[in-house]
């Protein structure tokens, strides 16, 4: 089973250029595909339907996506108003049917600069060969360590919950002439799960620490919040972002696969692609 993660730029490459299409190239041939910065109707796009084109360039996946970032872009021709939101958010692709799903919005600080937007963490279940798992496709915040932190916190309140609150519906359906269910048994919430997107924090930091519950480079530790750093845990060093940081060329991995405990032994080898320039993020590729 191969899981990828991608921040795809909303499909501007590093030569500056916007082509959705090197992106669908990129993610073809993965089981399990995590993309951040996916949006629709911005004019710096064109207007695209990006989730729309990428199910149209890759039929053979089931998707879901989530807008976190959502304005209006409507327009009027006279007669009628033609609605139109303005949105930016996360998506996931799967080889398999994607039973539920369910958007969480992550804790966020008002600012006066940088610009602060709302950050997305969509919730998939997805019945896989080592069975049910829910798959997270997340970007964290940019602004700082501390709304980082925040929001990691609230992810591992979501996930410490999921025994109690299971999935986005339990319990018999008293009403069955209404089929609120379409005859669909309550669906499995495990707490088995792979966290996969843009963490905006490098391996080591505060933030990866605040999810393994020790230094992600040391596997053998017992996990506070149940979660493996898939990279580490390999022993492996990648990464997947370069910039040009006080006149010194960073090489960082940002893009991150975290599962579950009971995932860990599963894990193969990970891998990314630093001649990929279809966004000014590599591919994060993970093979269980």
């Amino acid at each position: 089973m191969k899981l990828l993660s991608y921040n795809i730029q909303y499909g501007f490459g590093t030569d500056g250029h916007y082509d959705l299409t090197r992106a669908a190239r990129v993610i073809d041939g993965a089981d399990i595909i995590a993309l951040q910065e996916v949006e629709r109707h911005w004019s710096r796009t064109g207007h695209d339907d990006q989730p729309a084109m990428l199910e149209a360039m890759l039929p053979h996946y089931y998707t879901a996506y989530g807008p976190a970032f959502d304005m209006d872009a409507s327009t009027t021709d006279g007669a009628r108003v033609i609605n139109r939101r303005r949105q930016f958010g996360t998506m996931i692709l799967s080889r398999w049917p994607i039973l539920w799903t369910r958007l969480h919005l992550l804790p966020m600080r008002r600012m006066i600069t940088p610009l602060n937007t709302q950050n997305p963490a969509l919730e998939a279940l997805i019945v896989t060969p080592l069975g049910p798992v829910r798959v997270f496709s997340l970007h964290l915040a940019h602004v700082g360590v501390e709304e980082r932190l925040t929001q990691i916190d609230h992810l591992l309140r979501l996930h410490a919950e999921v025994p109690q609150t299971g999935g986005p519906w339990s319990g018999r359906d008293d009403e069955p002439a209404r089929n609120w269910t379409e005859s669909q048994p309550e669906p499995p919430a495990p707490q088995t799960a792979i966290w996969m997107g843009d963490f905006n924090s490098e391996p080591g930091s505060a933030e990866h620490i605040r999810i393994t519950g020790a230094s992600p480079y040391h596997p053998g530790a017992v996990y506070a919040g149940g979660f493996v750093n898939a990279v580490a845990h390999l022993g492996q060093t990648l990464h997947t972002h370069e910039k040009i940081i006080a006149g010194v060329q960073r090489l960082r991995q940002l893009d991150h696969c975290f599962v579950t405990g009971d995932l860990a032994p599963h894990l193969r080898r990970a891998w990314t692609d630093n001649t990929e320039t279809a966004s000014d993020h590599h591919p994060l590729w993970v093979e269980m």
